[in-house]
């Protein structure tokens, strides 16, 4: 949503923080014109901070950051199923929460989100690794260990590394629109949308080399919103039978194929809300919903609002 000033981000970065953690929200928020945020990684304390797989990081804030913050990340660290991080951090952690701030974790960074209580009676997940140890040290936590993210509001989590990036792009979603979000995938060269419940992995016991595949296939759809686009048409793009597609594309995605070219339409209806001044009718035209009624019915099904509330909130960035 559109903000007079910029938000504020910190990065908290724990000792034996994760490289990949501290990056994906330091480079997606990234301090920038075209972005209302202004991102500073801080630590426990200012100074040397050592980080895992051989650097470290010099930080010029403390805890001092999280009290001025509007999202603190919790990036993954180092044997956290060992330690709590130390008081004062648990301490600086609800005392942001309790102001407003939104906190959110990274793969292991759950572990400090725990600690402070936060997370008790709420889903939550982590890297799938650790997802038992979660469970086993903070008992009152419902970990959720075969999902992307979990988004509880004011406290959100994600899985190992990569899913920080969809974590961190459904809150860029959620704060400047699909516009804005799918333009920060493209920046980073990320899947614009994964949803949150799709699996971290699917085990198999022999590979099915059919992934790149089915993205042409995505991408082929997605310049065909307009056009009719059923499991069968797919299906027969990706040259697979409906079924091992309709098997296939879910794990992948998430989704089914039908869910997925819904989520899809809406998406690209969001994108011309916007920053287009169509009319409801036509955008329902143009991305293959048909009428004006049944984008309002979908909208207010998948989104919980109406296209005019949304435009309202989001068109053209005022």
């Amino acid at each position: 949503m559109p903000a007079s000033r910029r938000r504020r981000v910190a990065v908290l970065v724990l000792e034996g923080a994760k490289p990949l953690d501290v990056g994906i929200p330091a480079q997606v928020f990234t301090t920038r014109a075209s972005m209302p945020y202004e991102v500073r990684v801080c630590g426990a304390r200012p100074g040397l901070v050592t980080g895992g797989d051989g650097l470290s990081y010099h930080v010029a804030d403390g805890l001092d950051a999280l009290a001025r913050a509007d999202i603190v990340f919790v990036p993954g660290y180092r044997s956290p199923d060992r330690e709590d991080p130390p008081a004062a951090v648990v301490e600086a952690l609800v005392a942001a929460h309790e102001r407003g701030a939104r906190l959110a974790a990274i793969s292991t960074g759950a572990f400090a989100l725990a600690a402070t209580g936060l997370l008790d009676g709420r889903r939550a997940t982590t890297h799938w690794h650790y997802t038992e140890a979660l469970a086993a040290k903070h008992p009152l936590v419902r970990v959720d260990g075969n999902v992307l993210f979990v988004d509880e509001g004011s406290v959100l989590t994600s899985a190992g590394a990569a899913s920080g990036i969809d974590l961190c792009l459904h809150m860029l979603r959620g704060d400047l629109g699909v516009a804005a979000s799918n333009h920060a995938a493209r920046r980073l060269v990320a899947a614009p949308y994964r949803s949150g419940g799709q699996a971290q992995y699917v085990p198999r016991s022999l590979p099915e080399p059919l992934g790149e595949r089915f993205a042409a296939t995505r991408e082929w759809a997605l310049h065909r919103l307009g056009e009719p686009l059923t499991l069968e048409i797919l299906a027969r793009h990706a040259a697979v039978s409906p079924r091992t597609f309709s098997r296939r594309f879910t794990e992948d995605t998430g989704y089914t194929p039908m869910q997925w070219v819904m989520r899809a339409r809406l998406d690209r209806a969001r994108e011309l809300l916007e920053r287009s001044q169509l009319g409801v009718e036509r955008i329902a035209a143009v991305v293959g919903l048909g009428t004006g009624t049944n984008l309002r019915l979908h909208f207010h099904r998948v989104l919980g609002t109406t296209p005019t509330d949304y435009r309202r909130t989001f068109a053209r960035g005022e």
